[in-house]
């Protein structure tokens, strides 16, 4: 059995009694010993958490090619991005699926950074080096010398603060700032995966521990990756493996807004261009159950009770009940009488949009 692998900050994990599980190749916090809902409601309830999301990979693309070659390898429009701005894309193959989803960060004009998603770095790093090759570009994969957190909720501005220079009142939504942290060079932008208003701050693992416990010191609780996927669930934020794999395009994941068909060619654009005309093979919905009951991941969803697809994400919201993502047939995505088939029943359910609980993130 390969051994799991560990972010800097794992012995800090165990000292707060954090519950270690494996999750993408790693060993990471589950909950602490307050549990996932109290975890939940200090991001939710004014306060903030801090998150150790180390096990993402982070890859530097730099030359005097580096935009030619991430419009290729990109959905999304590199060119409209200005210096000090975060866009989010996604990675696709020739078939127009997912090989992943990713945030962009532009540096400079040759320069730039990218998040990955942890379970596919080294298939992403891969792919990006095979297509690097035709370009004047340096991909670089900086993931093993860097720690990933992330404050989120009310107090994540205050709390962080005390720990830089810069005004981060300056710093926008999906926008980000090169900084000090520990003494050491770091990037702290206005992003995240909970619908708060926060951080993410990137930096030399040297620096983790320290500022892992100065934001500490100043109040953050720190969060594991059961109420993580609470948060996002309820955000309606797609999460690889679940709404996005390498067997549905942008169509069928109403990810087109990050599609855009209208610049030169890149990697997948024929292909999702010919499944958009066709029309998806199947359709994410958002849905929410008026009566009792939690819908989880492949539970079947049932319309006019004929089995149309099955539960993506789900989980009972402290704050708006049982709700769910769910792949259904593009014929029931609009109209008919919805169900979740929750231990052999049909529990019935309505369609909603998302998110299902308001977003506070500071646009």
């Amino acid at each position: 059995m390969t051994e799991l692998a560990r972010t800097p900050l794992f012995d800090a994990h165990i000292e707060l009694g954090g519950k270690m599980v494996p999750f993408a190749g790693f060993a990471m916090p589950i909950q602490y010993p307050d549990g996932a809902l109290t975890e939940y409601n200090a991001v939710r309830q004014g306060h903030a958490g801090l998150f150790d999301i180390s096990h993402m990979g982070q890859v530097r693309v730099s030359g005097d090619e580096a935009l030619a070659f991430l419009q290729y390898a990109t959905t999304n429009d590199v060119s409209k991005l200005s210096d000090g701005q975060v866009q989010y894309s996604a990675l696709l193959n020739e078939r127009g699926s997912f090989i992943d989803d990713i945030t962009t960060y532009k540096i400079n004009d040759t320069e730039y950074y990218l998040c990955i998603n942890a379970a596919n770095r080294h298939k992403d790093v891969a792919h990006l080096l095979a297509v690097a090759a035709a370009f004047d570009v340096r991909v670089a994969d900086e993931s093993d010398d860097t720690t990933l957190l992330a404050l989120q909720g009310a107090t994540a501005q205050r709390t962080l603060q005390p720990l830089v220079d810069t005004d981060l009142d300056d710093i926008g939504y999906y926008r980000f700032a090169e900084v000090k942290l520990s003494g050491m060079p770091a990037i702290i932008s206005r992003t995240g995966y909970t619908g708060e208003d926060g951080f993410e701050l990137y930096l030399p693992n040297q620096a983790a521990l320290d500022v892992w416990q100065q934001l500490l010191a100043g109040g953050a609780v720190p969060i594991g990756l059961a109420a993580r996927d609470m948060l996002r669930t309820e955000m309606g934020y797609a999460l690889y493996g679940h709404e996005i794999s390498d067997t549905v395009t942008p169509v069928e994941a109403s990810l087109m807004w990050i599609t855009k068909l209208d610049k030169d060619d890149f990697i997948g654009k024929e292909a999702v261009a010919e499944r958009k005309e066709l029309g998806p093979q199947k359709k994410l919905i958002a849905l929410k159950l008026t009566e009792r009951g939690i819908p989880r991941e492949h539970y079947p969803v049932l319309v006019n009770g004929e089995a149309s697809g099955e539960v993506t994400s789900g989980m009972h919201s402290p704050m708006a009940g049982g709700v769910a993502l769910a792949y259904i047939k593009p014929e029931h995505a609009a109209k008919g009488s919805l169900a979740v088939e929750i231990r052999g029943k049909p529990v019935a359910a309505e369609r909603t949009g998302t998110p299902f609980v308001r977003s506070n993130v500071r646009k």
